[in-house]
């Protein structure tokens, strides 16, 4: 096997877990809204498909949203290369494929957590074991990172799975910003008016961030607030600033370790230069939607150069 096909087997093997938590809490933030607001279930489904990247594939499928075929098409659908069973297949055979590149325990968490979850996904969910099954998909993935930081060398194998998780990471964290801060915002209403706090928290609950902003901000739950928190804040892990600082420092250790720099690297740069130093309001200011739309461009377009730059296909 080559440097690249080994590079883009760890890239994507990462990238594949990382969607399967996402998509998990993406499925658990639209069951909570769905209990909490039975009048909108529809449109919080449709929000939801939307934000995973799925929600044409899905009209193709059913057509109108139904709440129990959105929640069987996030999980367990074939026909959705996106769903939760889909992607852990999908990072299963590439951690066959790089199995001699990684620890024992590496691929042993990775082989569980595909087969747990095939399990548990093996025919249709209820609403009442919901929740059991989307903690499990949330646990697995975090047995496998958790393999990774105890087990792996620092070297070139960590870092380009640590760049498919903060990729991806990136991307949804923009992706639920940009869909949900203004699903969720009547459109009567400014941009940075208080709306109700249990659909304000689907947004923290997505990426698992509400306890960190009720520790940062106690008593405040404000939408500016949250935005600044998911964007600019570089000590939480799946804002943006954090995952673009991370992305960079990965870059930057592979570039020690091969003495070359790429067009990724200053890319990665000018990825990061977007977020330091920025303010909320500055934001605001040019368009939140704008911006965030922006960075998911950024992104895709930085996977794609370090896949060329790093000879993934080759």
């Amino acid at each position: 096997m080559t440097l690249g096909s080994t590079a883009r087997g760890l890239f994507w093997m990462f990238r594949y877990l990382e969607r399967s938590e996402n998509t998990a809490r993406l499925a658990e933030a639209g069951l909570r809204i769905a209990l909490t607001r039975a009048a909108s279930a529809r449109d919080e489904w449709a929000s939801v498909l939307t934000t995973a990247g799925v929600y044409d594939r899905y009209q193709a499928t059913y057509g109108e949203v139904d709440p129990a075929h959105a929640m069987d098409f996030l999980l367990r659908d074939e026909r959705n290369p996106s769903s939760v069973l889909s992607v852990l297949a999908a990072a299963r055979t590439d951690a066959r494929a790089v199995r001699t590149a990684l620890t024992r325990e590496v691929w042993e968490a990775t082989n569980t957590a595909w087969m747990a979850v095939a399990d548990a996904l093996s025919h249709p969910v209820s609403t009442r074991d919901l929740p059991r099954v989307l903690g499990l998909v949330r646990q697995e993935s975090a047995f496998v990172r958790g393999a990774l930081h105890g087990t792996m060398m620092r070297n070139d194998v960590y870092d380009f799975a640590r760049l498919g998780t903060f990729i991806e990471r990136a991307d949804n964290t923009a992706r639920i910003l940009d869909v949900k801060y203004y699903v969720l915002l009547p459109s009567a209403m400014p941009v940075g008016s208080q709306l109700d706090n249990v659909q304000w928290e689907t947004i923290l609950r997505s990426v698992s961030a509400q306890s960190a902003y009720r520790w940062q901000n106690p008593g405040q739950l404000k939408p500016a607030g949250i935005a600044e928190f998911l964007i600019l804040d570089r000590r939480m892990p799946r804002s943006l600033s954090f995952c673009f600082m991370k992305i960079m420092d990965n870059l930057g250790y592979l570039a020690t370790d091969y003495g070359v720099d790429h067009d990724c690297h200053r890319q990665a740069a000018e990825l990061y230069d977007t977020v330091a130093d920025r303010s909320i309001s500055s934001i605001f200011d040019a368009g939140l939607h704008e911006f965030l739309s922006q960075r998911i461009t950024d992104t895709s377009r930085l996977a794609t150069q370090i896949e060329t730059d790093y000879r993934f296909y080759a």
